[in-house]
């Protein structure tokens, strides 16, 4: 029966594919949703639902049934990943002849589009921090080189001193699979980071690990922190999602602000403002334009204004 091979298969995912009890438990909710659905479209107990009940008909019955009662995309097409694992595990062991999933078809993504701050509020966050406690003053360099440069929380936590040129106002920033861009910064950023780096040199130097010591030889360079916790340490991602979000709740700022609405609020304003798309890439550290294309979401009212200033026909 359907609820037996349930049950074998999770024994499969914690003994042989040492899936954490999270994944299994997530496992175990998909597949008997699915297991109750099919029971009453046949009228029986879970437990007489047998293996041939997993069909291409009643999976996509429980996918019309997950939508109308007001499922996400991205729930259906979790449950439906977890289907095709255990389909194809049935298969493996011979249960059924053939992966009936396969005739299903994915579901459409949902392009949500992350939060953004207008140009005042993001004016009232930059203020928060208070600029006479050396936390604040570092708050509030972290703040400002979020917003001047876009860079994703990983990468702002993983700044070294060495990557940044006060003089010049540029980072060098690690993106991801290891890419390397430079990005420019503006003067309050720069001040806001000096003043920091005052603040810094003030710090006891943090206890290098045993661990850090021996890997750490002629051939590999030391790396200082630039964002430093109170111990003299490297701040945090959770750390640094907790200043930011802080900072937007003692703003005003309505609804979840995170680091990565910082990001989509420099892309946006750089994009009213009239900045090239493709500059904006290159900005982002984005490996294709279309995931930068996810950040135009010029109202109407936007798109009616630049066709009356550019097109040479739209005042006649």
């Amino acid at each position: 029966m359907l609820k037996d091979t349930i049950r074998e298969f999770l024994r499969f995912l914690t003994l042989n594919r040492n899936a954490s009890p999270h994944t299994v438990r997530a496992y175990d909710t998909d597949l008997t949703q699915f297991l109750d659905h099919a029971a009453g479209i046949l009228g029986v107990k879970p437990s007489q639902v047998p293996v041939r009940a997993l069909a291409a008909d009643a999976l996509r019955s429980f996918f019309d049934d997950l939508h109308a009662r007001g499922n996400t995309r991205a729930s259906a097409a979790r449950r439906l990943a977890a289907l095709r694992t255990f389909s194809k595990y049935l298969v493996r062991e011979s249960l059924l002849s053939e992966d009936p999933t396969q005739l299903v078809g994915s579901p459409r993504k949902e392009q949500t589009l992350p939060a953004h701050l207008e140009l005042e509020q993001m004016d009232r966050v930059l203020a928060v921090p208070d600029a006479s406690t050396p936390p604040g003053r570092r708050d509030r360099a972290i703040l400002e080189l979020f917003y001047a440069s876009g860079l994703r929380l990983s990468e702002l936590v993983g700044l070294d001193l060495d990557d940044v040129n006060l003089s010049g106002r540029i980072v060098r920033v690690r993106g991801k699979g290891g890419k390397e861009r430079l990005v420019p910064f503006n003067k309050t950023t720069g001040e806001a980071l000096r003043v920091m780096l005052d603040d810094a040199r003030q710090l006891p130097p943090a206890p290098v690990s045993r661990r850090a010591s021996r890997h750490t030889t002629a051939h590999t360079r030391a790396r200082h922190p630039l964002f430093l916790n109170l111990r003299g340490g490297r701040l945090t991602t959770r750390s640094v999602d907790r200043i930011v979000r802080h900072a937007a709740r003692q703003a005003g700022v309505p609804g979840t602000i995170s680091p990565h609405a910082l990001r989509h609020t420099f892309a946006t304003h750089l994009l009213q403002a009239g900045a090239d798309l493709r500059a904006i890439q290159e900005l982002l550290g984005h490996a294709t334009l279309s995931t930068t294309q996810r950040y135009t979401h010029l109202d109407i009212g936007q798109l009616m204004e630049v066709y009356r200033v550019s097109h040479p026909r739209a005042k006649t």
